[in-house]
Parts: structure tokens; C-alpha cells; sequence
């Protein structure tokens, strides 16, 4: 776990490195990868998840549509109990346009110890993505945090 952010990076740059520039499909493309590797985690519920999620914000400064594509894990303290959650976020920002608020905002998580299919669930999640995939964000942020 503690190489899943190198991971994502990773595969962010197997899709750049055939391109001039990274396009969201390419970034999706990483992201479905990443989201398929097996990594340890806690035995507890829900240990590693993955969320999907959009909407029009202004964590920069100024309002930007962003799709923030994140693996979280817990992380258990020595007894075994949760302690806190690491999340893996590839943000994706493009400027604001009319098409692109209209999309509103949507959120939709999956976790991997849940028995739901994930190749069912990226692909709806793709669905979400259709007016995006040919399109290069205006900016990328890959990064770790504790929530």
C-alpha cells in the first residue's frame, strides 16, 4: 500500500509516454489499471475502495470541472481497529463551459471486497466520462492524503 501512489504515476505515464499530451481516456485507461491491482490491506470492511466522483468546484481558486478518480484504503492501528483513511486522488480539471455544468455533480463508489462486479462498475463509470475521453484536461493533480 505504501507504493499506490507510485502505481498511479506509473500508469499515468505508460498512457503519456505514447502521446504528446494526456488525454482523459489515457487517464482513464491508468486509472482502470491501478484499480485492478491487487494491494494488501486491513481485515476489515471495505478496506479498499474506489471512488468516481464529478462536479463543478473551486479548490483552486477559480471554478474548474473536476473528475477526481481515488482509491482509498484503511488503515488499522496495531489493535486492528480503523485508525484513518488513505485516499489516492488523479484530479482531472477542465475549464467551465455550459456543456460541462450541466453535468451537474455525481458520486459513486466501489469496494472490492463487496461482490459487486468492478468491470461493470468501470464501465458505467465510463459512461459518465463520454463527453470527456477525447478531451486534454487543463490540469492534472495526482497526490495522497490522509481523510
Amino acid at each position: 500500500m505504501e507504493k499506490a501512489l507510485d502505481d498511479l504515476r506509473v500508469e499515468l505515464e505508460v498512457e503519456r509516454s505514447t502521446k504528446t499530451e494526456l488525454t482523459t481516456r489515457a487517464a482513464w485507461l491508468a486509472f482502470k489499471r491501478f484499480a485492478r491491482q491487487p494491494i494488501a490491506t486491513a481485515p476489515t470492511p471495505d478496506p479498499d475502495g474506489l471512488l468516481f466522483q464529478y462536479g463543478t468546484y473551486a479548490f483552486s481558486g477559480r471554478p474548474m470541472f473536476t473528475v477526481d478518480l481515488t482509491r482509498q484504503f484503511d488503515i488499522s492501528d496495531y489493535g486492528g481497529e480503523h485508525y484513518h483513511y488513505v485516499q489516492i486522488h488523479c484530479e482531472l480539471r477542465y475549464e467551465c463551459e455550459p456543456a460541462l455544468d450541466a453535468l451537474g455533480s455525481f458520486d459513486s463508489w466501489f469496494f472490492h471486497d463487496a461482490k459487486a462486479d468492478l468491470d461493470e462498475w468501470l464501465a458505467v463509470m465510463e459512461g459518465h466520462l463520454e463527453l470527456l475521453l477525447a478531451r486534454v484536461p487543463s490540469e492534472i493533480d495526482v497526490y495522497e492524503e490522509p481523510v
